[in-house]
Protein backbone atom coordinates (compact mmCIF):
# COMPACT_ATOMS: atom_id res chain seq x y z
CA UNK A 1 0.00 0.00 0.00
CA UNK A 2 1.40 3.37 -1.04
CA UNK A 3 1.88 6.20 1.42
CA UNK A 4 -1.41 8.19 1.82
CA UNK A 5 0.14 11.53 0.89
CA UNK A 6 -3.14 13.43 0.53
CA UNK A 7 -4.38 12.26 3.92
CA UNK A 8 -1.05 13.19 5.49
CA UNK A 9 -1.15 16.68 3.95
CA UNK A 10 -4.55 17.37 5.51
CA UNK A 11 -3.90 15.49 8.76
CA UNK A 12 -0.61 17.19 9.65
CA UNK A 13 -2.07 20.66 10.31
CA UNK A 14 -4.96 19.00 12.20
CA UNK A 15 -2.42 17.26 14.45
CA UNK A 16 -0.59 20.58 14.73
CA UNK A 17 -3.80 22.27 15.85
CA UNK A 18 -4.28 19.73 18.63
CA UNK A 19 -0.63 19.90 19.70
CA UNK A 20 -0.62 23.71 19.70
CA UNK A 21 -3.83 23.90 21.72
CA UNK A 22 -2.33 21.50 24.28
CA UNK A 23 0.69 23.71 25.02
CA UNK A 24 0.47 25.13 28.58
CA UNK A 25 -0.94 28.64 28.77
CA UNK A 26 2.32 30.04 30.11
CA UNK A 27 4.26 28.82 27.07
CA UNK A 28 2.82 31.17 24.46
CA UNK A 29 6.06 31.50 22.50
CA UNK A 30 6.44 27.71 22.32
CA UNK A 31 2.90 27.47 20.90
CA UNK A 32 3.77 30.00 18.20
CA UNK A 33 6.91 28.14 17.15
CA UNK A 34 5.07 24.83 17.18
CA UNK A 35 2.34 26.22 14.90
CA UNK A 36 4.96 27.64 12.55
CA UNK A 37 6.84 24.32 12.39
CA UNK A 38 3.66 22.38 11.61
CA UNK A 39 2.72 24.88 8.91
CA UNK A 40 6.17 24.55 7.33
CA UNK A 41 5.96 20.75 7.48
CA UNK A 42 2.57 20.93 5.76
CA UNK A 43 4.12 23.12 3.07
CA UNK A 44 6.78 20.44 2.54
CA UNK A 45 4.06 17.80 2.03
CA UNK A 46 2.17 20.10 -0.34
CA UNK A 47 5.34 20.54 -2.38
CA UNK A 48 5.65 16.76 -2.46
CA UNK A 49 2.09 16.52 -3.83
CA UNK A 50 3.00 19.10 -6.48
CA UNK A 51 6.17 17.25 -7.46
CA UNK A 52 4.46 13.85 -7.69
CA UNK A 53 1.53 15.18 -9.70
CA UNK A 54 1.78 14.57 -13.44
CA UNK A 55 -0.24 17.19 -15.39
CA UNK A 56 -0.40 14.88 -18.40
CA UNK A 57 -1.45 11.83 -16.38
CA UNK A 58 -4.80 10.68 -15.07
CA UNK A 59 -7.32 13.35 -14.17
CA UNK A 60 -7.37 12.48 -10.45
CA UNK A 61 -4.08 11.32 -9.01
CA UNK A 62 -2.70 10.18 -5.65
CA UNK A 63 -6.16 8.77 -5.05
CA UNK A 64 -7.32 7.15 -1.82
CA UNK A 65 -10.58 5.30 -1.34
CA UNK A 66 -11.94 3.59 1.76
CA UNK A 67 -15.41 2.63 2.89
CA UNK A 68 -16.69 5.01 5.56
CA UNK A 69 -20.47 4.95 6.09
CA UNK A 70 -21.32 1.93 3.97
CA UNK A 71 -25.07 1.97 4.63
CA UNK A 72 -25.35 5.39 2.99
CA UNK A 73 -22.76 4.91 0.28
CA UNK A 74 -20.36 7.42 1.82
CA UNK A 75 -16.69 6.79 1.13
CA UNK A 76 -13.47 8.44 2.21
CA UNK A 77 -12.31 9.30 -1.31
CA UNK A 78 -9.51 11.71 -2.11
CA UNK A 79 -7.89 12.72 -5.36
CA UNK A 80 -6.36 15.83 -6.91
CA UNK A 81 -6.39 17.34 -10.36
CA UNK A 82 -4.24 20.26 -11.50
CA UNK A 83 -6.63 22.87 -10.14
CA UNK A 84 -6.71 21.28 -6.68
CA UNK A 85 -2.93 20.88 -6.61
CA UNK A 86 -2.41 24.58 -7.36
CA UNK A 87 -4.81 25.63 -4.59
CA UNK A 88 -3.37 23.20 -2.04
CA UNK A 89 0.06 24.66 -2.78
CA UNK A 90 -1.34 28.20 -2.35
CA UNK A 91 -2.95 27.31 0.98
CA UNK A 92 0.13 25.60 2.37
CA UNK A 93 2.31 28.49 1.18
CA UNK A 94 0.24 31.23 2.81
CA UNK A 95 -0.31 29.67 6.24
CA UNK A 96 3.31 30.05 7.49
CA UNK A 97 3.20 33.74 6.50
CA UNK A 98 -0.17 34.13 8.22
CA UNK A 99 1.29 32.58 11.38
CA UNK A 100 4.35 34.85 11.26
CA UNK A 101 2.27 37.95 10.54
CA UNK A 102 -0.02 37.19 13.48
CA UNK A 103 2.83 36.48 15.88
CA UNK A 104 1.64 39.05 18.44
CA UNK A 105 -2.03 39.38 17.43
CA UNK A 106 -3.31 37.13 20.23
CA UNK A 107 -0.95 38.29 22.98
CA UNK A 108 -2.73 39.53 26.14
CA UNK A 109 -3.15 43.27 26.46
CA UNK A 110 -0.97 45.09 28.95
CA UNK A 111 -4.09 46.28 30.74
CA UNK A 112 -4.91 42.68 31.63
CA UNK A 113 -8.12 42.66 29.62
CA UNK A 114 -9.59 39.17 29.31
CA UNK A 115 -11.26 39.73 25.97
CA UNK A 116 -8.45 37.88 24.20
CA UNK A 117 -8.52 34.12 24.05
CA UNK A 118 -5.30 32.22 24.79
CA UNK A 119 -2.55 32.60 22.22
CA UNK A 120 -2.51 28.83 21.74
CA UNK A 121 -6.13 28.90 20.62
CA UNK A 122 -5.48 31.50 17.94
CA UNK A 123 -2.77 29.49 16.20
CA UNK A 124 -4.55 26.17 16.73
CA UNK A 125 -7.64 27.55 14.98
CA UNK A 126 -5.56 28.73 12.01
CA UNK A 127 -4.07 25.24 11.60
CA UNK A 128 -7.53 23.68 11.94
CA UNK A 129 -8.83 25.86 9.10
CA UNK A 130 -5.84 24.88 6.97
CA UNK A 131 -6.56 21.18 7.50
CA UNK A 132 -10.23 21.56 6.54
CA UNK A 133 -9.50 23.67 3.47
CA UNK A 134 -6.90 21.20 2.17
CA UNK A 135 -9.17 18.18 2.56
CA UNK A 136 -11.95 20.16 0.83
CA UNK A 137 -9.66 20.54 -2.18
CA UNK A 138 -8.83 16.81 -2.05
CA UNK A 139 -12.28 15.27 -1.49
CA UNK A 140 -13.90 13.46 -4.42
CA UNK A 141 -16.80 12.19 -2.34
CA UNK A 142 -19.53 14.83 -2.31
CA UNK A 143 -20.62 14.10 1.27
CA UNK A 144 -17.03 14.15 2.54
CA UNK A 145 -16.52 17.51 0.84
CA UNK A 146 -19.74 18.86 2.36
CA UNK A 147 -18.68 17.94 5.91
CA UNK A 148 -15.45 19.92 5.76
CA UNK A 149 -16.98 22.70 3.64
CA UNK A 150 -19.27 23.33 6.61
CA UNK A 151 -16.91 22.38 9.44
CA UNK A 152 -14.42 25.12 8.58
CA UNK A 153 -17.06 27.67 9.60
CA UNK A 154 -16.57 26.77 13.28
CA UNK A 155 -12.89 27.77 13.69
CA UNK A 156 -13.45 30.77 11.41
CA UNK A 157 -16.31 31.95 13.63
CA UNK A 158 -14.05 31.94 16.69
CA UNK A 159 -11.18 33.59 14.82
CA UNK A 160 -13.43 36.46 13.74
CA UNK A 161 -15.40 36.84 16.95
CA UNK A 162 -12.70 36.05 19.48
CA UNK A 163 -9.55 37.54 17.97
CA UNK A 164 -10.68 40.75 16.33
CA UNK A 165 -8.69 43.78 15.33
CA UNK A 166 -7.47 45.83 18.30
CA UNK A 167 -7.41 49.08 16.31
CA UNK A 168 -10.93 50.35 16.85
CA UNK A 169 -12.08 53.95 17.02
CA UNK A 170 -15.12 53.24 19.24
CA UNK A 171 -13.48 51.60 22.24
CA UNK A 172 -13.30 48.03 23.50
CA UNK A 173 -16.97 47.50 24.32
CA UNK A 174 -18.18 48.70 20.91
CA UNK A 175 -15.42 46.71 19.22
CA UNK A 176 -16.52 43.50 20.95
CA UNK A 177 -20.11 44.08 19.80
CA UNK A 178 -19.07 44.65 16.21
CA UNK A 179 -16.79 41.59 16.21
CA UNK A 180 -19.65 39.48 17.51
CA UNK A 181 -21.96 40.88 14.83
CA UNK A 182 -19.43 40.17 12.06
CA UNK A 183 -18.83 36.61 13.29
CA UNK A 184 -22.54 35.80 13.57
CA UNK A 185 -23.26 37.31 10.15
CA UNK A 186 -20.45 35.24 8.62
CA UNK A 187 -21.80 32.10 10.26
CA UNK A 188 -25.47 32.65 9.39
CA UNK A 189 -24.82 33.46 5.72
CA UNK A 190 -22.59 30.44 5.23
CA UNK A 191 -24.82 28.12 7.24
CA UNK A 192 -27.80 29.16 5.11
CA UNK A 193 -25.83 28.30 1.99
CA UNK A 194 -24.71 25.03 3.54
CA UNK A 195 -28.23 23.96 4.49
CA UNK A 196 -29.46 24.53 0.96
CA UNK A 197 -26.48 22.57 -0.33
CA UNK A 198 -27.26 19.73 2.09
CA UNK A 199 -30.72 19.40 0.54
CA UNK A 200 -29.07 19.27 -2.90
CA UNK A 201 -26.53 16.67 -1.70
CA UNK A 202 -29.36 14.46 -0.45
CA UNK A 203 -31.20 14.97 -3.74
CA UNK A 204 -28.10 13.96 -5.67
CA UNK A 205 -27.86 10.76 -3.64
CA UNK A 206 -31.52 9.95 -4.32
CA UNK A 207 -30.91 10.36 -8.05
CA UNK A 208 -27.46 8.78 -8.33
CA UNK A 209 -27.41 6.25 -5.47
CA UNK A 210 -23.95 7.29 -4.23
CA UNK A 211 -21.82 10.32 -3.42
CA UNK A 212 -18.74 9.55 -5.54
CA UNK A 213 -17.94 12.49 -7.82
CA UNK A 214 -15.98 10.34 -10.25
CA UNK A 215 -18.61 7.60 -10.46
CA UNK A 216 -21.50 10.01 -10.94
CA UNK A 217 -19.65 12.06 -13.56
CA UNK A 218 -18.58 8.91 -15.42
CA UNK A 219 -22.11 7.53 -15.36
CA UNK A 220 -23.45 10.80 -16.73
CA UNK A 221 -20.83 10.90 -19.47
CA UNK A 222 -21.64 7.31 -20.51
CA UNK A 223 -25.37 7.95 -20.54
CA UNK A 224 -25.92 5.49 -17.67
CA UNK A 225 -27.40 8.14 -15.37
CA UNK A 226 -30.16 10.37 -16.65
CA UNK A 227 -31.42 13.41 -14.74
CA UNK A 228 -34.63 15.20 -15.56
CA UNK A 229 -33.88 18.75 -16.72
CA UNK A 230 -35.76 20.31 -13.81
CA UNK A 231 -34.04 18.00 -11.30
CA UNK A 232 -30.58 18.84 -12.60
CA UNK A 233 -31.31 22.57 -12.49
CA UNK A 234 -32.60 22.48 -8.91
CA UNK A 235 -29.61 20.44 -7.75
CA UNK A 236 -27.24 22.80 -9.54
CA UNK A 237 -28.85 25.81 -7.86
CA UNK A 238 -28.52 24.18 -4.45
CA UNK A 239 -24.79 23.61 -4.93
CA UNK A 240 -24.15 26.94 -6.64
CA UNK A 241 -25.93 28.98 -3.96
CA UNK A 242 -23.64 27.64 -1.23
CA UNK A 243 -20.54 28.23 -3.36
CA UNK A 244 -21.67 31.74 -4.31
CA UNK A 245 -22.03 32.64 -0.61
CA UNK A 246 -18.55 31.35 0.10
CA UNK A 247 -17.04 32.98 -3.02
CA UNK A 248 -18.57 35.67 -2.29
CA UNK A 249 -20.70 36.69 -5.27
CA UNK A 250 -23.12 39.64 -5.35
CA UNK A 251 -25.73 39.81 -3.79
CA UNK A 252 -24.57 37.17 -1.26
CA UNK A 253 -21.39 39.06 -0.39
CA UNK A 254 -22.41 41.33 2.46
CA UNK A 255 -20.83 39.23 5.21
CA UNK A 256 -17.30 39.71 3.82
CA UNK A 257 -16.66 43.44 4.50
CA UNK A 258 -17.78 43.05 8.13
CA UNK A 259 -15.72 39.89 8.65
CA UNK A 260 -12.54 41.37 7.16
CA UNK A 261 -12.97 44.69 8.93
CA UNK A 262 -13.30 43.15 12.38
CA UNK A 263 -10.65 40.43 11.93
CA UNK A 264 -6.95 40.76 12.47
CA UNK A 265 -5.08 41.20 9.19
CA UNK A 266 -3.78 37.57 9.12
CA UNK A 267 -7.30 36.24 9.70
CA UNK A 268 -8.62 38.56 6.97
CA UNK A 269 -6.05 37.00 4.63
CA UNK A 270 -7.15 33.54 5.77
CA UNK A 271 -10.74 34.43 4.84
CA UNK A 272 -10.29 35.93 1.40
CA UNK A 273 -7.09 34.29 0.18
CA UNK A 274 -7.75 30.76 1.46
CA UNK A 275 -11.29 29.97 2.67
CA UNK A 276 -13.18 31.85 -0.04
CA UNK A 277 -11.24 29.98 -2.74
CA UNK A 278 -13.11 26.82 -1.75
CA UNK A 279 -16.26 28.38 -3.21
CA UNK A 280 -14.85 29.16 -6.64
CA UNK A 281 -12.92 25.88 -6.73
CA UNK A 282 -16.14 23.95 -6.00
CA UNK A 283 -17.89 25.67 -8.90
CA UNK A 284 -15.30 24.14 -11.22
CA UNK A 285 -15.17 20.73 -9.58
CA UNK A 286 -18.80 20.07 -8.66
CA UNK A 287 -21.15 22.42 -10.52
CA UNK A 288 -19.64 21.98 -13.97
CA UNK A 289 -18.75 18.32 -13.63
CA UNK A 290 -21.97 17.05 -12.01
CA UNK A 291 -24.47 19.35 -13.71
CA UNK A 292 -23.10 20.29 -17.15
CA UNK A 293 -26.40 21.13 -18.82
CA UNK A 294 -27.67 23.15 -15.86
CA UNK A 295 -24.34 25.01 -15.77
CA UNK A 296 -24.80 26.10 -19.37
CA UNK A 297 -28.43 26.99 -18.69
CA UNK A 298 -27.46 29.25 -15.76
CA UNK A 299 -24.42 30.82 -17.43
CA UNK A 300 -26.04 34.06 -18.72
CA UNK A 301 -27.45 34.96 -15.29
CA UNK A 302 -24.22 34.04 -13.48
CA UNK A 303 -22.16 36.17 -15.85
CA UNK A 304 -24.43 39.14 -15.17
CA UNK A 305 -24.02 38.59 -11.41
CA UNK A 306 -20.25 38.34 -11.88
CA UNK A 307 -20.11 41.64 -13.77
CA UNK A 308 -22.25 43.32 -11.11
CA UNK A 309 -19.79 42.01 -8.48
CA UNK A 310 -16.87 43.45 -10.46
CA UNK A 311 -18.33 46.93 -10.87
CA UNK A 312 -20.23 47.11 -7.58
CA UNK A 313 -17.27 45.93 -5.51
CA UNK A 314 -14.92 48.38 -7.21
CA UNK A 315 -17.32 51.33 -6.87
CA UNK A 316 -17.81 50.70 -3.16
CA UNK A 317 -14.06 50.31 -2.68
CA UNK A 318 -13.56 53.80 -4.10
CA UNK A 319 -15.75 55.34 -1.40
CA UNK A 320 -14.43 53.52 1.66
CA UNK A 321 -12.96 55.31 4.67
CA UNK A 322 -11.66 52.10 6.30
CA UNK A 323 -8.57 50.44 4.81
CA UNK A 324 -9.74 46.91 5.49
CA UNK A 325 -13.21 47.48 4.08
CA UNK A 326 -11.63 48.90 0.94
CA UNK A 327 -9.57 45.74 0.47
CA UNK A 328 -12.67 43.62 1.18
CA UNK A 329 -14.71 45.32 -1.54
CA UNK A 330 -11.74 45.05 -3.90
CA UNK A 331 -11.74 41.30 -3.25
CA UNK A 332 -15.46 41.10 -4.08
CA UNK A 333 -14.61 42.73 -7.42
CA UNK A 334 -11.79 40.26 -8.02
CA UNK A 335 -13.97 37.27 -7.19
CA UNK A 336 -16.37 38.57 -9.83
CA UNK A 337 -13.55 38.19 -12.38
CA UNK A 338 -12.90 34.64 -11.17
CA UNK A 339 -16.56 33.58 -11.47
CA UNK A 340 -16.79 35.28 -14.85
CA UNK A 341 -13.78 33.32 -16.09
CA UNK A 342 -15.24 30.02 -14.86
CA UNK A 343 -18.58 30.50 -16.60
CA UNK A 344 -17.18 32.00 -19.79
CA UNK A 345 -16.80 28.33 -20.74
CA UNK A 346 -13.52 28.86 -22.58
CA UNK A 347 -10.09 27.43 -21.88
CA UNK A 348 -8.58 30.92 -21.56
CA UNK A 349 -11.30 32.02 -19.16
CA UNK A 350 -11.08 28.99 -16.89
CA UNK A 351 -7.27 28.90 -16.95
CA UNK A 352 -7.30 32.60 -16.10
CA UNK A 353 -9.84 32.03 -13.32
CA UNK A 354 -7.73 29.29 -11.73
CA UNK A 355 -4.56 31.35 -12.09
CA UNK A 356 -6.48 34.30 -10.64
CA UNK A 357 -7.32 32.27 -7.53
CA UNK A 358 -3.61 31.72 -6.95
CA UNK A 359 -2.50 35.23 -7.84
CA UNK A 360 -5.29 36.93 -5.92
CA UNK A 361 -4.32 34.92 -2.86
CA UNK A 362 -0.74 36.16 -3.05
CA UNK A 363 -1.51 39.80 -3.94
CA UNK A 364 -4.23 40.15 -1.30
CA UNK A 365 -1.91 38.63 1.30
CA UNK A 366 0.76 41.24 0.51
CA UNK A 367 -1.66 44.19 0.58
CA UNK A 368 -3.66 43.11 3.64
CA UNK A 369 -0.66 42.07 5.74
CA UNK A 370 1.14 45.34 5.03
CA UNK A 371 -2.10 47.16 5.84
CA UNK A 372 -2.19 45.23 9.11
CA UNK A 373 1.35 46.28 9.99
CA UNK A 374 0.42 49.88 9.15
CA UNK A 375 -2.78 49.80 11.23
CA UNK A 376 -1.07 48.25 14.25
CA UNK A 377 1.50 51.07 14.27
CA UNK A 378 -1.08 53.86 14.10
CA UNK A 379 -3.86 52.19 16.08
CA UNK A 380 -6.46 53.15 13.49
CA UNK A 381 -7.97 51.67 10.32
CA UNK A 382 -9.24 55.01 8.98
CA UNK A 383 -7.54 56.28 5.84
CA UNK A 384 -7.87 59.88 7.01
CA UNK A 385 -5.65 59.14 10.03
CA UNK A 386 -2.60 58.54 7.83
CA UNK A 387 -0.45 60.73 5.62
CA UNK A 388 3.21 61.01 4.61
CA UNK A 389 4.08 57.48 5.71
CA UNK A 390 6.51 56.98 2.83
CA UNK A 391 8.81 59.64 4.30
CA UNK A 392 9.14 57.91 7.66
CA UNK A 393 8.74 54.24 6.63
CA UNK A 394 9.87 53.90 3.00
CA UNK A 395 10.14 50.09 2.97
CA UNK A 396 6.61 49.73 4.34
CA UNK A 397 5.32 52.24 1.80
CA UNK A 398 7.16 50.53 -1.06
CA UNK A 399 5.78 47.08 -0.33
CA UNK A 400 2.32 48.59 0.16
CA UNK A 401 2.62 50.15 -3.29
CA UNK A 402 3.65 46.83 -4.85
CA UNK A 403 0.66 45.12 -3.24
CA UNK A 404 -1.61 47.88 -4.51
CA UNK A 405 -0.21 47.74 -8.04
CA UNK A 406 -0.72 43.98 -8.05
CA UNK A 407 -4.32 44.54 -6.95
CA UNK A 408 -4.95 46.80 -9.95
CA UNK A 409 -3.29 44.15 -12.19
CA UNK A 410 -0.31 46.14 -13.36
CA UNK A 411 1.56 44.36 -16.21
CA UNK A 412 4.62 42.59 -14.85
CA UNK A 413 2.85 41.48 -11.66
CA UNK A 414 1.06 38.16 -11.31
CA UNK A 415 -2.64 39.22 -11.33
CA UNK A 416 -2.27 40.91 -14.73
CA UNK A 417 -1.77 37.61 -16.54
CA UNK A 418 -4.81 35.99 -14.94
CA UNK A 419 -7.08 39.02 -15.43
CA UNK A 420 -6.00 39.30 -19.07
CA UNK A 421 -6.79 35.62 -19.70
CA UNK A 422 -10.21 35.96 -18.03
CA UNK A 423 -11.09 39.00 -20.16
CA UNK A 424 -9.86 37.40 -23.39
CA UNK A 425 -11.68 34.16 -22.63
CA UNK A 426 -14.90 36.03 -21.83
CA UNK A 427 -14.71 38.40 -24.79
CA UNK A 428 -14.38 35.58 -27.34
CA UNK A 429 -17.81 34.24 -26.33
CA UNK A 430 -19.57 37.11 -24.54
CA UNK A 431 -18.09 40.37 -25.90
CA UNK A 432 -20.56 42.71 -24.16
CA UNK A 433 -19.86 41.10 -20.77
CA UNK A 434 -16.12 41.36 -21.41
CA UNK A 435 -16.33 45.04 -22.35
CA UNK A 436 -18.38 46.00 -19.28
CA UNK A 437 -16.00 44.06 -17.01
CA UNK A 438 -13.02 46.10 -18.22
CA UNK A 439 -14.41 49.12 -16.37
CA UNK A 440 -13.53 47.25 -13.19
CA UNK A 441 -9.86 47.67 -14.11
CA UNK A 442 -10.23 51.45 -14.36
CA UNK A 443 -11.96 51.59 -10.99
CA UNK A 444 -9.27 49.35 -9.47
CA UNK A 445 -6.63 51.88 -10.51
CA UNK A 446 -8.71 54.62 -8.93
CA UNK A 447 -9.26 53.04 -5.50
CA UNK A 448 -5.71 51.69 -5.26
CA UNK A 449 -3.91 54.89 -6.19
CA UNK A 450 -6.21 57.07 -4.09
CA UNK A 451 -5.57 54.77 -1.10
CA UNK A 452 -1.81 55.06 -1.59
CA UNK A 453 -1.94 58.81 -2.11
CA UNK A 454 -3.99 59.46 1.04
CA UNK A 455 -1.98 57.22 3.33
CA UNK A 456 1.58 57.37 2.03
CA UNK A 457 2.11 60.75 0.35
CA UNK A 458 1.67 64.37 1.39
CA UNK A 459 2.76 66.06 4.63
CA UNK A 460 3.74 63.80 7.49
CA UNK A 461 1.00 63.80 10.11
CA UNK A 462 2.24 64.19 13.70
CA UNK A 463 0.69 60.84 14.68
CA UNK A 464 2.84 58.93 12.14
CA UNK A 465 6.04 60.96 12.49
CA UNK A 466 7.63 58.35 14.76
CA UNK A 467 6.26 55.33 12.91
CA UNK A 468 8.92 52.59 12.60
CA UNK A 469 9.66 50.92 9.29
CA UNK A 470 9.18 47.19 8.69
CA UNK A 471 10.96 44.95 11.18
CA UNK A 472 12.90 41.80 10.27
CA UNK A 473 9.96 39.47 10.98
CA UNK A 474 7.63 41.62 8.89
CA UNK A 475 10.08 41.74 5.99
CA UNK A 476 10.36 37.95 6.20
CA UNK A 477 6.57 37.80 5.80
CA UNK A 478 6.16 40.02 2.76
CA UNK A 479 9.44 39.73 0.84
CA UNK A 480 8.91 36.15 -0.45
CA UNK A 481 5.34 37.01 -1.49
CA UNK A 482 6.55 40.09 -3.40
CA UNK A 483 9.13 37.95 -5.18
CA UNK A 484 6.37 35.50 -6.15
CA UNK A 485 4.21 38.34 -7.49
CA UNK A 486 7.01 39.42 -9.79
CA UNK A 487 8.06 35.89 -10.78
CA UNK A 488 4.55 34.75 -11.71
CA UNK A 489 3.97 38.08 -13.42
CA UNK A 490 6.74 37.47 -15.92
CA UNK A 491 6.70 33.64 -15.95
CA UNK A 492 3.31 32.10 -15.10
CA UNK A 493 4.13 28.86 -16.96
CA UNK A 494 4.78 26.72 -13.84
CA UNK A 495 1.18 27.26 -12.74
CA UNK A 496 -0.49 27.17 -16.15
CA UNK A 497 1.26 23.91 -17.05
CA UNK A 498 -0.34 22.29 -13.99
CA UNK A 499 -3.86 23.68 -14.40
CA UNK A 500 -4.39 23.70 -18.19
CA UNK A 501 -4.98 19.94 -18.64
CA UNK A 502 -7.56 19.99 -15.83
CA UNK A 503 -9.26 22.99 -17.43
CA UNK A 504 -9.53 21.15 -20.75
CA UNK A 505 -11.13 18.20 -19.00
CA UNK A 506 -13.60 20.53 -17.28
CA UNK A 507 -14.58 22.05 -20.61
CA UNK A 508 -15.02 18.54 -21.95
CA UNK A 509 -17.42 17.80 -19.07
CA UNK A 510 -19.74 20.55 -20.21
CA UNK A 511 -19.16 19.67 -23.88
CA UNK A 512 -17.87 23.13 -24.76
CA UNK A 513 -15.12 24.13 -27.15
CA UNK A 514 -13.32 27.40 -27.59
CA UNK A 515 -14.90 29.68 -30.23
CA UNK A 516 -13.07 29.71 -33.52
CA UNK A 517 -11.44 33.06 -34.40
CA UNK A 518 -13.36 35.02 -37.01
CA UNK A 519 -10.17 35.91 -38.86
CA UNK A 520 -7.57 33.25 -39.55
CA UNK A 521 -3.98 34.05 -38.71
CA UNK A 522 -1.73 34.81 -41.66
CA UNK A 523 0.45 31.90 -42.70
Amino acid sequence: MSFPLLTATAALPAIGAIATAAVPAARRTAAKWLALLFSLATLALAISVLVRFDPDGERYQLTESHSWIADFGVRYELGVDGIAVALIALTALLIPFIVLAGWHDADPLETGSRRWRPTQGFFALILAVEAMVIISFEATDVFLFYIFFEAMLIPMYFLIGGFGDRAHEHGEEKAATQRSYAAVKFLLYNLAGGLIMLAAVIGLYVVAGNFSLTEIAQARANGELEMATSTERWLFLGFFFAFAVKAPLWPLHTWLPNAMQESTAPVAVLITAVVDKVGTFAMLRFCLQLFPEASKWATPVILVLAVISIIYGALLAVGQRDIKRLIAYASISHFGFIVMGIFAMTSQGQSGATLYMVNHGISTAVLMLIAGFLISRRGSRLIADFGGVQKVAPVLAGTFLIGGLATLSLPGLAPFVSEFLVLVGTFTRYPVIGIVATFGIVLAALYTLVLYQRTMTGPVKPEVAAMPDLRVREIAVVAPLVVLLVFLGVYPKPVTDVVNPAVKQTLSDVQMKDPQPEVEAAK
